[in-house]
């Protein structure tokens, strides 16, 4: 506790306004996101901590880490003294965030729910970090890219898919979630998408009732065991009978970051092979 009270001295606990002028030096991330976005405006060095997980790029393995999911280590963000600390409003915990503030030291939320917001984050990155210039040529071209996509796909003939979020237990993503805009924007139909849900909980049951014409199966990064589902036990699904299987980076796709444009095209190619796939010689699309 002594020591605790000691590195809080270091400490400027007045919360600081920063500005182009007046810059965030010494920045605590808390999600992989974030790492990514500061990265990509070209503010990775002002990183000073960060959260398990944050693997990207290659230079943000070399940040220390200073705790994960299940909370951070308040004396080891204390002995990086932070100027500012960059939380997710649905990754953090509420309690270690109220003890930052209530250290004096700046905390704010990065909190992009809808794809469109990922600029305007983009944009105020730049702004607490002096890389103004920088984020909002990113921001611009992320705007553009994500327009060019949905402008690509849309009006396309719409093919049933079942995302399959995680396996153990069997979840999916529902008509309000973060994945729900990205088959959107390539013109799929989600088959949960009415759940009452974001991220509801199925049985194999429900899949079954569904009949998704395809199956999407992110790659995960985990240190957990998963018990993977055998699919091919179940041939009465269409995207079974005609090995409609697509396999997706779950980091690219599962990030509110600038690299989701490149999961999110690599998956609506993948979409749309399959889409030409049943419009062809197979099942008629409904």
């Amino acid at each position: 506790m002594l020591r605790t009270l000691f590195l809080l001295l270091l400490l400027n606990v007045s919360a600081p306004t920063f500005s182009t002028e007046n810059p965030a030096k010494r920045i605590i991330a808390l999600a992989p996101h974030i790492v990514e976005n500061l990265f990509a405006i070209g503010a990775g060095e002002q990183i000073v901590g960060t959260v398990a997980y944050a693997d990207y790029p290659e230079a943000a393995k070399t940040i220390q880490r200073i705790g994960g999911h299940h909370g951070i280590q308040l004396e080891q963000v204390l002995a990086l003294q932070p100027d500012l600390v960059i939380a997710w409003a649905s990754g953090s915990k509420k309690e270690d965030i109220e003890k930052l503030q209530q250290l004096g030291i700046k905390v704010i939320y990065s909190d992009a729910k809808r794809i469109d917001k990922i600029a305007d984050e983009l944009r105020q990155f730049g702004q607490l970090t002096g890389k103004v210039a920088e984020a909002e040529q990113l921001a611009v071209e992320f705007t553009s890219k994500l327009e060019k996509l949905r402008t690509h796909y849309q009006g396309a003939k719409k093919i049933t898919v079942f995302y399959q979020l995680w396996p153990s237990p069997l979840m999916s993503v529902g008509g309000n979630s973060w994945l729900q805009q990205v088959l959107e924007v390539c013109s799929v139909n989600n088959v949960f998408a009415d759940s009452t849900t974001d991220y509801p909980q199925l049985s194999i049951e429900n899949v079954l009732s569904k009949k998704p014409q395809v199956m999407i199966l992110p790659q995960e990064k985990t240190d957990q065991e998963i018990a993977n589902i055998d699919w091919q036990n179940w041939p009465e699904i269409p995207a079974v009978k005609h090995q409609q299987f697509i396999s997706v980076d779950a980091d690219l796709l599962h990030r509110f970051s600038y690299r989701m444009l490149e999961g999110t095209s690599d998956l609506c190619a993948k979409l749309a092979n399959s889409r030409a796939y049943y419009k062809g010689e197979h099942d008629n699309v409904e």
